[in-house]
């Protein structure tokens, strides 16, 4: 339910981050341009922005004891984060950078409260949006306790095929493709069961990739595990 909602309410957001908005000069809305690698916050930075994704991808993670980063999400274009600003967060816990050349639209979170008084449908995306990525969270959490590795990447592949992939045929691409170990972060697994279950689906014709992206071939054969064995 929450994921229909968000997608009904992506006008709303984009209204706001709308090219003809960043032509009047402000420090409260503007446009930013990072390079690769860029980071866009770090751990303990003031947390006064939020972010809209026009181009690129952008990882968000943490550091765990020994430094290890452990990535939370990878977003896409059209994705919003730094949201947690609204409700009272005073510093980022988080870090942010771009995985590629990448476009932000950041407004300061003084004006996003401001436009929110006034709109109850950007309100209610807020809502939806901490709602969603709290469900995601507990959902990979319930996934490292009952499924084993080789079912968490496959579900990876499928919530990936489904939220970003573009449909070609009977075929589903995802662009950007990410790295072995970044999908190894995200599920919580090896570099090395990363590379043997998506080579043992690659071997059954359900999915076909390189550095750049990802071909579903067979998606129905992909939900059902991919009749893969490792």
């Amino acid at each position: 339910m929450a994921v229909k909602q968000l997608s009904d309410l992506q006008h709303v957001i984009e209204e706001i981050f709308n090219h003809s908005n960043y032509l009047k000069a402000s420090s409260d809305l503007y446009k930013l341009h990072l390079k690769k690698g860029a980071f866009i916050y770090s751990p303990d930075n003031i947390a006064d922005k939020i972010y809209f994704l026009h181009k690129g991808h952008v990882k968000i993670g943490c550091y765990g004891e020994t430094q290890k980063e452990i990535t939370k999400y990878v977003l896409t274009e059209g994705q919003v984060f730094g949201e947690l600003a609204l409700i009272g967060m005073e510093y980022r816990r988080d870090f942010a950078y771009a995985t590629e050349d990448s476009i932000l639209g950041v407004c300061s979170v003084t004006k996003m409260l401001s436009l929110m008084d006034n709109s109850i449908d950007l309100t209610r995306y807020f809502m939806t949006l901490v709602a969603q990525k709290e469900l995601a969270l507990e959902e990979r959490l319930e996934a490292m306790i009952f499924k084993d590795s080789r079912t968490r990447i496959v579900d990876y592949l499928v919530n990936l095929a489904e939220t970003v992939g573009e449909r070609i045929g009977f075929e589903i691409v995802v662009r950007n493709f990410n790295t072995h170990r970044e999908i190894a972060n995200i599920t919580a697994t090896s570099r090395q069961t990363v590379t043997t279950v998506l080579n043992v689906l690659k071997s059954n014709e359900v999915i076909t990739f390189d550095r750049h992206r990802l071909l579903v071939r067979d998606f129905n054969k992909l939900k059902d595990g991919g009749i893969c064995d490792v």
